[in-house]
């Protein structure tokens, strides 16, 4: 009796492991603000910091600290670069430049200020996002952008990753 029983624990046991596992969600959020009276477009993005720091080192092979007390310049100088790459707006067909202006961490989410100069209207905007889809296929990007009274969003991943609103 005694050597059927362990088997049966150890299978019980091993489908409890797996039923209270958590499963992940992979999304980050980017909200888009054409300021008229400022002639710019303002971005914050919201992403899981531990995701950025993994999409980091598998693109740059280097192990980064984004959102610690290790955190380095370099470090940031990485997150830059990696999201002009992997974030890109183009606005009435026209590529703009980002600027990365500072970042802030709220519990395990890394807020990024970014900014598009010397835009007097707006069109149509595109927007291609590839933000973390390299390690996780399941990444939903989530657009969300107000400009000329309008609100209108875009849920991008790996499949499709650019989208536009008019």
């Amino acid at each position: 009796m005694m050597k059927k029983a362990v088997p049966f624990f150890l299978f019980v046991a091993l489908l409890s492991c797996f039923a209270f596992t958590t499963h992940k969600f992979y999304t980050a959020i980017y909200q888009i603000n054409f300021v008229p009276n400022k002639k710019m477009v303002q971005i914050t993005t919201r992403i899981f910091a531990d995701d950025l720091n993994a999409a980091l080192e598998h693109k740059f092979r280097k192990k980064t600290s984004l959102g610690t007390k290790a955190e380095t310049t370099e470090d940031i100088e990485l997150l830059k670069k990696y999201l002009v790459e992997k974030f890109t707006i183009k606005i009435d067909g026209k590529l703009k430049t980002m600027n990365f202006h500072s970042k802030e961490l709220e519990d395990n989410i890394l807020i990024c200020y970014l900014s598009c100069k010397d835009i007097s209207k707006i069109t149509s905007l595109e927007v291609e996002n590839t933000i973390i889809t390299e390690i996780h296929g399941e990444q939903q990007n989530i657009i969300q952008a107000n400009f000329n009274n309008k609100k209108g969003s875009l849920l991008l991943g790996s499949e499709i990753f650019k989208g536009m609103l008019k």
